[in-house]
């Protein structure tokens, strides 16, 4: 069996892998006597000049509505989910204040104080929080309006979210090279009035952009970019017009596809403009093709049209060229930068707006968060020492690097002859004599 010593050493080790939480919350069975008696046993605890581990605060716990046992036995279950719950409502909007300043750490207050003042000052608001209205209904009521603050967070994220995005999407098609760019910001009137452009019922010209370095494959290999869309096969009336119009010479009955090209005009390509990284080109193509109609059963059956312009762009993307879905406009240029500033403004405008509803609504989730661990004190103590109820709980502040021995101390001094030896470990899971709750503010 180790000595005492190595258990007391294995039992910190435990403890300091567990816990680095700078608050505990602790609360003591008055056993019949005055609470000042319980009050000065926990300041001689830990935060005396004899053991100097923490500030000590009154933490008041009202009179809360005890209820059944076994409501706080239901209680006691569900109050750590409900307490991790409110408490990530609290961080997330920490963070959003955190990541709109571009800082780790953002001043938040709590009714126009300190979080940590309002914790070492902390008393129970009966206006908004009734203490006589059954424990269950209270912690509904309190969660309630946290989950209310969270969903409120996410619509503003959210939106914030998506002008940002709006936004940096604008600054990249302004700064972007000729794959990206808004090309009417690139394009001026001299470039566009030397590229000849077809916008015809047949015929369209196309703007495709290429890196630099696929230049060669490009020009070399355009006649066959889509090479199997167009079918430019059929009958051959020049060579024996002699069936031109009998059944097996139309409609369904000729393979149109039985030679098969790609939709590129030869001699269409145009170079129109090139920066850094990519050359943009101009060429034309058909628009489609028609397939006729035909009778069947002397009834006609429609013909159908196939458009080429998507399976064409989808071509060019496999050779990883980019088909640019452009028009010429020569006023857009001054849209865009208007278009731009908007942005910027409405971004500005809903980061300031998201900063102050932060500013705002952390007091409300750090209270609503501090009401459940005072409940959960409540039940804790009622379950541990029972009625009537009768005890006293304080608030230590662990001073810095003194965390492990104040849970310690803590046992030592408060906790029975077994679990002053050492503290008991299981399943992850700290155990201790009195009703303990730890946690960073």
């Amino acid at each position: 069996e180790d000595p005492p010593n190595t258990q007391q050493q294995r039992s910190l080790s435990a403890l300091s892998i567990l816990w680095t939480m700078s608050y505990i919350i602790a609360a003591i069975s008055n056993a019949g006597g005055a609470p000042e008696q319980a009050y000065r046993k926990m300041q001689s605890a830990a935060a005396c000049p004899e053991r100097p581990f923490a500030e000590m605060f009154k933490f008041e716990v009202p009179s809360l509505t005890v209820g059944t046992l076994d409501t706080l036995m239901n209680l006691s279950d569900e109050m750590g989910k409900t307490d991790s719950l409110v408490e990530q409502i609290v961080r997330k909007i920490e963070k959003t204040a955190a990541d709109l300043s571009e800082r780790s750490k953002v001043d938040l207050s709590v009714g126009g104080v300190p979080s940590t003042r309002y914790i070492q000052q902390f008393a129970w608001d009966s206006a908004k929080y009734p203490s006589r209205r059954p424990l269950k209904e209270l912690v509904s009521l309190i969660t309630g309006g946290a989950v209310a603050i969270e969903e409120e967070l996410k619509q503003l994220v959210h939106s914030y979210g998506d002008k940002t995005a709006a936004l940096q999407e604008a600054k990249r098609k302004k700064q972007g090279n000729l794959l990206v760019a808004d090309l009417n910001d690139v394009l001026t009137e001299d470039i566009m009035r030397k590229v000849k452009i077809i916008d015809s019922e047949y015929l369209k010209t196309v703007f495709i952009a290429v890196p630099k370095a696929m230049k060669e494959n490009f020009e070399s290999g355009l006649d066959k970019l889509g090479k199997d869309l167009v079918g430019y096969g059929g009958p051959d009336w020049s060579r024996d017009s002699t069936k031109l119009g009998e059944p097996v010479s139309f409609g369904s009955h000729v393979d149109r596809h039985k030679v098969r090209g790609s939709p590129v005009v030869p001699g269409s390509l145009q170079e129109v403009h090139k920066d850094e990284d990519s050359i943009l080109y101009a060429v034309t193509i058909l628009k489609g093709q028609y397939e006729a109609g035909y009778y069947q059963n002397n009834e006609f059956q429609q013909g159908s049209k196939i458009d080429f312009e998507k399976e064409f762009a989808q071509a060019c993307k496999e050779k990883r060229y980019v088909v640019r879905d452009f028009q010429y406009d020569p006023t857009q240029a001054s849209k865009s930068a208007m278009q731009l500033e908007q942005l910027r403004v409405e971004v500005d405008g809903m980061k300031s707006a998201l900063m102050r509803w932060c500013k705002n609504h952390y007091g409300d989730g750090y209270v609503a968060w501090m009401h459940i661990k005072v409940i959960r004190v409540f039940v804790e103590s009622v379950l541990r020492y029972g009625l009537p109820v009768d005890f006293t709980a304080v608030l230590y502040k662990a001073n810095k690097g003194k965390e492990i021995e104040l849970v310690a101390a803590l046992d030592k001094q408060l906790g029975s002859a077994e679990d002053a030896a050492a503290d008991t470990i299981e399943d992850d899971e700290e155990y201790h004599d009195f009703v303990m709750m730890k946690f960073d503010p």
